[in-house]
């Protein structure tokens, strides 16, 4: 084999030690590596000695396990700060709303609480007050509760501090439940509980501190069959799970 090709193979190889050291969700045993990366564990050391040469891998030396190094860190942290999560979010929203027909919108986490920034609309006009630059309630709408799924105890108490102050029809909501149904289906879901005819379903797209950075949410009228809902969900996840993993972000 020509040099220069058993070069860039070499390359091939070390970036799967990389990848398999950054899938690890803690520091990893040589063992753990070298099974996710498909190398003997031989293999695997080989690599992991140029890595850390390299800086891009670290061994504790008390445990002997790896974690990913600085230098990893460092070009993780850059290729963050060059992500435009709105010019990342736009195209793929937009294919979702084409391919569904579902009327589309995503919202940010404004100073007044979950806010309108994109409107797609779907094949089936939607007739509703809502807009961009709307500010949705965060305990009777399915995007307010898929940021709430991910929102600290301290987020939540001034969140619903705010909230509270403009909306007060929240009585016998149960906030502990709400969270772990989001938590758990990657989803949200209301049946004209903000708007009479309007249903939606909302999907969370998430950053590297398991925050939601945006919220996606499908909107359907009654000329939407409810049979196609379960499927519109899926379809919306993996836009948001591939969103999500491109922000470096685990999409659970």
């Amino acid at each position: 084999m020509p040099t220069a090709r058993r070069g860039i193979q070499s390359v091939g190889i070390g970036f799967r030690v990389l990848a398999a050291l950054a899938a690890e969700p803690a520091a990893a045993t040589l063992g753990a590596v070298a099974t996710r990366a498909g190398l003997s564990a031989s293999q695997a050391h080989r690599y992991l000695a140029s890595l850390v040469a390299a800086g891009m891998a670290a061994q504790n030396a008390a445990s002997g396990r790896y974690e990913l190094g600085p230098q990893a860190i460092q070009i993780g942290l850059a290729a963050l700060a060059r992500t435009d999560i709105f010019a990342e979010a736009d195209p793929a929203i937009a294919a979702f709303t084409r391919e569904t027909g579902r009327t589309t919108l995503v919202a940010a986490r404004g100073p007044l609480g979950p806010t309108i920034v994109r409107w797609h609309p779907g094949s089936i006009p939607v007739i509703t007050s809502l807009a961009v630059g709307s500010v949705l309630p965060l305990l009777r709408s399915a995007t307010g509760h898929a940021f709430l799924g991910f929102m600290s105890e301290e987020e939540i108490a001034a969140a619903l501090a705010q909230d509270n102050a403009r909306d007060r029809r929240k009585a016998g909501i149960d906030i502990a439940a709400i969270r772990s149904r989001v938590r758990k289906a990657m989803a949200a879901s209301v049946d004209e509980m903000l708007i009479p005819g309007l249903r939606a379903t909302a999907v969370p797209i998430l950053d590297i501190q398991n925050r939601a950075a945006l919220v996606v949410t499908a909107i359907a009228t009654s000329a939407f069959p409810r049979n196609e809902d379960a499927a519109i969900v899926r379809r919306l996840q993996a836009v948001c799970r591939n969103l999500t993993e491109r922000l470096g972000a685990p999409w659970r």
